[in-house]
């Protein structure tokens, strides 16, 4: 009897993984017909109004539309609405390794400072023309951010080797690095002139409004560079949410494994707010859907985080320029009127056991 058993029971197993791979697929493709009505809808509005059916022959064929629509559509939104999906995706990755490594689910580019970090490199150049790398002047708010923002994942990462520092340490020292960046962007405006105060205030808001297609390239690069590398790791960040002890003895080093996903997803955080801005909870939100849609495995929770933050951000463009009629919100703003109930949810409903 147990010899006929085992075989049965072995097979209805198979069985049941291949369903819950089917369904997880499945959950990827709705995710992507989602991103791309989000990218359609995104492009249609605006002052000049498009149908659905006239954004997708714009796209489809640009020839049999009027030019006007074609340079609107190509020239004006299309940068504009690839570039939230691919924020939101680099954003969204972001957070959802570093909550990975971190085993902490306020874990995030916002949270940990790396937002803040940018912010104030970016204020020096808004405020006082301060350049960290002089010979970039052209763009000098972008390297500025950029700069600032690596600069704090490392030093992060220097005090998290510390003997004695947890991953809860290293999220404390996160939030004390956003609240040292907050003092000293309060001090650039206290000492900036009224038209720079106001640059750094539009900044510090995040917006979508000045992206191009060099911009979309370099973010669309770093994105499609470091999503491999991430990948080559999937089973090792996978075993990384057992804990250390377990993923050290599946011969996973979780020491040098964080440090080297840290350098990666600050990476792309920090290439995202260089050019957009500071826009906060999507490496908050975005993985945590993720998770509830499609679990911690990392062939698919690496995806849906993405596609997750991405959609996000896009529907975020959207809401930016159908809630006041004629104007387009700062897309930081919306982001944290949706994240900030969220994550009081997260930190009301955190239980450790399921960390």
């Amino acid at each position: 009897m147990r010899s006929e058993a085992a075989p049965q029971s072995l097979a209805l197993g198979r069985d049941h993984y291949r369903a819950l791979v089917l369904r997880r697929q499945l959950i990827l493709v709705a995710l992507v017909l989602a991103l791309l009505l989000s990218l359609c809808i995104d492009l249609a509005l605006g002052p000049a109004r498009f149908s659905l059916g006239e954004v997708v022959a714009a796209i489809l064929n640009p020839d049999a539309v009027s030019q006007q629509a074609r340079v609107i559509v190509w020239e004006i939104r299309m940068p504009v609405a690839l570039m939230a999906m691919v924020v939101g995706a680099s954003l969204s990755i972001a957070g959802a390794e570093m909550q990975t490594i971190l085993s902490n689910p306020l874990a995030s580019p916002f949270t940990l400072g790396i937002s803040a970090g940018a912010s104030f490199g970016a204020a020096l150049a808004l405020a006082f023309g301060v350049a960290i790398v002089p010979s970039a002047i052209d763009y000098i708010v972008p390297i500025n951010a950029f700069i600032m923002a690596m600069l704090t994942a490392f030093f992060i990462h220097a005090l998290s080797l510390k003997r004695g520092v947890t991953v809860e340490t290293i999220v404390l020292l996160g939030i004390a690095m956003v609240f040292i960046f907050n003092s000293l962007m309060a001090l650039i405006q206290f000492f900036a002139s009224q038209q720079a105060v106001a640059a750094v205030v539009f900044w510090t808001m995040g917006s979508l409004t000045k992206a191009t297609w060099p911009k979309l390239w370099i973010s669309l690069a770093v994105l499609a560079m470091v999503v491999p590398l991430l990948a080559r790791h999937g089973w090792a960040l996978t075993a990384m949410r057992l804990g250390d002890s377990k993923a050290e003895s599946m011969g996973v080093n979780p020491r040098r494994l964080r440090l080297e996903v840290l350098v990666l997803v600050s990476l792309l955080a920090a290439i995202a707010v260089a050019f957009v801005g500071t826009i906060g909870f999507i490496g908050l939100v975005g993985p945590h859907i993720a998770r509830l849609l499609l679990g911690e495995d990392q062939r698919f929770f690496l995806p849906g985080s993405a596609l997750c933050g991405a959609l996000i951000l896009s529907i975020g463009s959207v809401l930016s320029k159908v809630i006041l009629p004629g104007t387009i919100i700062p897309i930081g703003i919306i982001t944290s009127l949706v994240g900030i109930p969220f994550f009081l949810f997260l930190v009301l409903n955190h239980k450790k056991a399921s960390w």
